[in-house]
């Protein structure tokens, strides 16, 4: 498993996949090792989650380095990315033992009853490429500090992403086996998905990935959670702040390099204001640095592949060919590496890429509407679901069309984002299930219901 450096072609490092038997004792110490680790105290698993949060602050600038060398992220980025990790740490050290403990539930007078939040067992996450250290760490640092173990088959373009945030439990004094990297292609994900030793799987990726690991997983009956692709619409209404709405934006659309699910990726701009909205849009778009990703004034890197970028400009040499228009961009940069620039499209048709499929870079699709009623069709127009972000000065209305919107987050005058204090996760296509905040630590516990009674009975009952 070779680990690539997207800027310049180089071989970073190269890491030995783990075979057959190699998987196979993971998991088996992973399923040892849970044994004695759901039965340790919450408040030593808050410890260690806890300290965990050190070794991050501790190494930032390295794990920084290591994610930018691996899959081209601009560094500032990256350290953000790090110290993100850090913060759902942190949330978790604080606030488990407060999600986990025992819900008191009132039913007879001399009865005790109540539910109690217990782990699993060994939990697998397969992980993208894209927010290498983030996606893992929001994994699991409610699901360790829960009491589970985990197991992450990360992408194959990031290995040294992956021994590096094992290296963080390790170093932050968790067991052995109580988080273990398994080096293997998606080829041998099934295998493991249907050992009995596994107790649950989560993904982060691609809609096709989702379905076949749901599928897998369903046929084992085991508990899945998946976060998958997003074509996040940005609604511009008749009163939004158009400056504050064009810098964040560009933002959202070109934040990680464009390569993010919850980027804004459809900008649907009223008619009142779509001129003023594209003139300080295009200037917002075309002001970013793109280049060297170590460099600290860069804001977009290359994009992780060539092969990514290559399907990237097809979706937009597809679109331009059925009518669409570029405002900016729409090629790739000269220059070694797969750079590619910050691109506006407009008179998007409607069966295009740009308008039906999610383009992964920095490339906006804009689109005009006439109303509130047709935006908020437009931002349905999409079989995904993730995330949406709605630009008004009005609450009373921002409110109303957050109601009318199909996805699992939205936010109003602001970027979409994750946030540890806040449930992540979609609707439709992008997914089910939730991340982060009390509700994440909450997807892979058994909710076991509790009756303690003073005195027998022997009435008999109906489910």
């Amino acid at each position: 498993m070779e680990s690539l450096n997207p800027a310049t072609g180089d071989v970073i490092d190269t890491f030995d996949e783990d075979d057959e038997s190699a998987v196979d004792e993971k998991l088996q110490r992973a399923t040892d090792t849970y044994d004695e680790w759901h039965r340790q105290p919450i408040e030593e698993r808050q410890r260690l989650i806890s300290n965990a949060a050190d070794v991050l602050r501790e190494n930032k600038r390295e794990y920084a380095e290591t994610m930018t060398a691996e899959m081209g992220k601009p560094i500032e980025s990256a350290v953000s990315e790090v110290e993100k990790c850090a913060w759902v740490c942190d949330y978790y050290a604080e606030h488990a033992a407060e999600f986990l403990q025992d819900e008191h539930i009132g039913t007879e007078p001399d009865v005790e009853s109540y539910v109690s939040y217990e782990p699993l067992g060994p939990v697998l996450a397969v992980m993208p490429w894209n927010f290498p250290f983030w996606q893992v760490f929001r994994f699991a640092a409610p699901n360790l500090t829960a009491g589970n173990v985990g197991l992450l088959k990360h992408a194959s373009n990031v290995p040294g992403c992956a021994m590096a945030i094992q290296e963080v439990f390790e170093e932050a004094g968790y067991p052995d086996g109580a988080f273990t990297t398994l080096l293997v292609g998606s080829d041998k994900m099934e295998d493991v998905i249907a050992d009995d030793r596994l107790a649950a799987v989560t993904l982060t990726g691609s809609e096709p990935a989702g379905r076949a690991v749901a599928e897998t997983a369903g046929s084992h009956l085991k508990k899945t959670v998946l976060e998958l692709g997003g074509s996040d619409p940005f609604v511009v209404l008749p009163d939004a702040d158009i400056e504050d709405a064009a810098k964040t934006g560009a933002r959202a659309r070109c934040i990680n390099s464009g390569q993010s699910c919850i980027a804004a990726k459809r900008f649907v701009v009223h008619d009142d204001v779509y001129d003023e909205f594209m003139d300080e849009f295009a200037a917002e778009m075309e002001s970013l640095t793109v280049g060297d990703p170590m460099d600290e004034d860069t804001d977009i890197g290359p994009q992780a592949r060539e092969d990514l970028m290559n399907d990237l400009h097809e979706q937009v040499e597809e679109s331009v060919d059925a009518g669409a228009t570029v405002e900016l961009g729409g090629e790739p940069l000269d220059r070694d590496g797969p750079y590619y620039p910050p691109t506006v499209l407009t008179e998007i048709p409607e069966d295009s890429p740009a308008a039906r499929e999610e383009l992964f870079g920095p490339v906006a699709s804009v689109f005009r509407v006439s109303d509130v009623e047709e935006a908020i069709r437009r931002a349905n127009d999409t079989t995904y679901g993730l995330g949406a972000s709605v630009w008004t000065q009005d609450k009373r209305r921002a409110k109303e069309v957050a109601r009318e919107i199909e996805a699992g987050m939205v936010f109003v005058n602001e970027l979409v984002k994750s946030d540890p204090r806040l449930p992540f996760g979609g609707v439709k296509d992008s997914g089910y299930g939730r991340e982060l905040s009390e509700h994440g630590i909450h997807e892979f516990v058994n909710e076991k219901t509790t009756w303690v009674s003073d005195v027998s009975h022997s009435e008999g009952g109906v489910e």
